[in-house]
């Protein structure tokens, strides 16, 4: 036998011993993929890959991609990556984009990234994986930085990419990529999917372009349960509230189950409105679909009883939950106290099983709501002590106690702290340390912090400094900080509101007729705030005129703008203009408060109508059940002195709730030395004296 045939024997002849070597392999291979069957349909998840790894040789690609669909760990994928690229190492492009899905899946992006960079070959689905993984793991610039890598190497996206894209934009709120987005859906031919129709409902709807997102949820021919969720949420975020709740109902027309987390957004937007009724109305749905023991529910249920006013629905609502989780228990807490029944709120938080920074947050919250400073820091130190976490919410409610206390110092220290463990830029945290330093009194702070916001500043941050400005008489700052503001926010109609108390105390008509025109200009809605706020800022200026023609344009006047208007006209001693405003807002049925009878008393005294104001008098608390203040006593004293009634005089003041004060007596002694008043004269001169001993 040649040579040549001996080594062509070799190359194409396999020996005997090593035929009986693969066999064993072969034999061994297939028992291990049994093995590992086995432990997958066991849920033993890591012993499968325990297995795998600790083998010597490869398997089926099939089996790799079956494992790496199941892996849930770090460590279970780089053995499964590395047994793979071990015996391997240029696997089919199918099985390298598997990985980086699971990657992706398990929330280990870096590890996603360095695999996909390290690809020699790339196909369309290589692009889906990565760019999905970015998108669900919050990368969204990343995952719109690789679209456009994708889009520049020629790879065409499919429904999956554009889904991942739309999220991305979601992310990022970018409303301009989401509309070319939105050209290629249709480009390639994809509007018919379902998934993809409602990807652009949400992104119009988080971009704040709710007419767009509201368009393309109508062209939806059967919207499902999720796309229907999607466009309530995002009414909801928007402040739509009233239409969320419209939605909710219509959803129901068409015969389509919502989603628990849909109850809860429509019972969130029935909180915003007070709508109680319909509040209910949604509880009775979610009894009839089995929905009111699912802890989100309940906790929404919760929340809008107590929104309304019905602390008592909520607590029932809580007590018949048989499995009360953290939400549930906050949610309770939160509705005792953000009602004043912090007693209630206190009680209930010290028995919780278990809480967390919100439970601790949201009792603190009530404190604070409810003006219970001192109550509030000892909770706050009470924090401390327990070593509990802050979070930025928290340190806003500390600040807030801080300048509910005008307690400077303790502010600082905040500011400290704050500053130390880097959480000044965050916006919540700015404001509140801004509002702190204004309340304290401290503006050169408030000023230089302000500054130091920079780029982070919104509305509320101006706001906060012109209010600053203007509880402390600062109003010419407050009204060149407006000129300021408009080159980098939109004002809002608290900060007109701000505005046109300033001018109101400065008589400043030229600069409060400006604000009034940019209102109407710029469009916005003239709100009770705002409206009153103009009523008092041209009365106070004595354009009484335009106080009253704002006034009578009011499609529905509360108690607010009638206070408002009855007070601009005792301001400008129209007297018998503010008894007429009284008599037409009793035919309303306006229910009035003290502040009315404070003007109405003062219209009496200036038109000299003694015993009017005396049945106005009586009618408070007989009528009303308004009871009398200090300045209602003082009205009707300087009354009867001003126009000599003694015999009045002398009966009003024996029968006071209260002991005259010091300006009543002065008052008084004034009134008897003009008429010869000896004896009363003699005993207001002795209680004075008193009252000054």
């Amino acid at each position: 036998m040649s040579g040549a045939s001996i080594l062509n024997r070799f190359i194409f002849k396999v020996p005997p011993n090593l035929k009986t070597q693969t066999h064993t392999h072969q034999a061994a291979s297939k028992h291990l993929v049994e093995t590992i069957l086995n432990h997958i349909k066991a849920d033993s998840l890591s012993k499968a890959v325990s297995v795998l790894f600790n083998s010597p040789f490869t398997f089926p690609f099939s089996l790799y991609a079956r494992l790496f669909k199941l892996c849930s760990s770090n460590l279970a994928l780089l053995k499964l990556e590395s047994h793979l690229f071990t015996f391997n190492p240029s696997p089919p492009v199918f099985l390298v984009n598997r990985a980086i899905e699971a990657y992706g899946a398990c929330g280990f992006l870096n590890d996603a990234k360095k695999l996909f960079g390290a690809m020699r070959q790339r196909d369309g689905g290589s692009w889906n994986a990565i760019i999905k993984a970015c998108a669900q793991l919050g990368s969204g610039e990343e995952a719109l930085g690789l679209f456009s890598d994708m889009r520049l190497q020629g790879v065409c996206p499919n429904e999956i990419t554009l889904a991942s894209v739309l999220g991305s934009c979601g992310v990022v709120l970018d409303l301009f990529v989401s509309r070319q987005v939105h050209g290629l859906v249709l480009k390639y031919g994809f509007y018919e999917n379902v998934i993809l129709r409602s990807s652009l409902v949400d992104v119009y709807g988080k971009c704040g372009d709710m007419d767009e997102a509201r368009r393309m949820f109508d062209e939806i021919d059967c919207p499902n349960e999720v796309t229907w969720n999607v466009i309530i949420r995002r009414y909801l975020e928007v402040g739509d509230v009233h239409e969320a709740v419209v939605m909710f109902f219509k959803m129901f027309r068409v015969n389509t189950r919502p989603l628990s987390y849909t109850l809860s957004n429509a019972l969130l937007a029935c909180s915003g409105l007070f709508a109680l009724e319909e509040g209910m109305q949604i509880h009775g749905l979610a009894a009839k679909l089995s929905f009111d023991g699912d802890a989100v529910v309940s906790s929404s249920l919760i929340g809008m009883y107590a929104k309304c006013g019905k602390v008592g629905n909520a607590r029932r609502i809580f007590d018949q939950i048989s499995s009360r989780d953290l939400i549930c228990w906050t949610s309770m807490v939160s509705a005792y106290a953000m009602t004043g029944g912090t007693r209630e709120a206190r009680e209930l938080f010290n028995k919780m099983p278990e809480r967390n920074v919100v439970s601790w947050n949201a009792m603190l919250a009530g404190y604070t709501r409810n003006l219970q400073w001192e109550e509030a820091l000892d909770f706050v130190l009470l924090m401390c002590r327990t070593a509990k976490p802050m979070d930025s919410v928290t340190l806003g409610l500390v600040l807030n106690v801080c300048a509910g206390l005008s307690d400077l110092e303790l502010g600082k220290q905040v500011h400290g702290f704050i500053y130390r463990h880097g959480i000044y830029s965050n916006i919540f945290v700015g404001n509140a340390l801004l509002d702190m330093y204004g309340k304290c009194g401290n503006l050169k702070s408030a000023g230089v912090w302000f500054y130091q916001m920079s780029q982070s500043r919104d509305c509320i941050s101006w706001n906060a400094l012109l209010t600053s400005y203007a509880r402390h008489q600062r109003s010419e700052q407050a009204i060149s900080t407006f000129g300021e503001m408009q080159w980098q926010t939109k004002p809002s109609e608290f900060t007109f509101g701000t505005l046109l108390t300033v001018c109101a105390n400065i008589g400043a008509i030229d600069q409060g007729k400006q604000i009034h025109g940019f209102i109407v200009r710029n469009g916005y809605l003239i709100d009770t705030v705002i409206r009153g706020a103009l009523v008092c800022m041209y009365s106070k200026c004595h354009h009484l005129l335009y106080a009253l023609l704002i006034f009578r344009e009011a499609a529905s006047r509360d108690l607010i703008l009638w206070n408002s208007m009855i007070l601009g006209c005792c301001h400008n001693r129209m007297g018998k203009e503010v008894l007429r405003l009284f008599k037409f807002m009793e035919e309303e049925g306006v229910q009035p408060d003290h502040v009315t009878f404070r003007g109405v008393l003062r219209a009496c005294l200036s038109e000299g109508r003694v015993k009017l104001g005396m049945q106005y008098f009586d009618s408070m608390s007989d009528k009303y059940y308004v009871m009398p203040q200090l300045e209602h006593y003082e009205c009707m004293i300087e009354l009867f002195c001003k126009f000599g009634c003694k015999k009045e005089l002398k009966q009003f003041i024996k029968g006071m709730s209260c002991e005259p004060t010091n300006p009543m007596l002065t008052k008084v002694i004034d009134a008897c030395r003009e008429y010869g008043w000896t004896r009363l004269g003699e005993w207001a001169a002795e209680r004075l004296k008193e009252l000054n001993a």
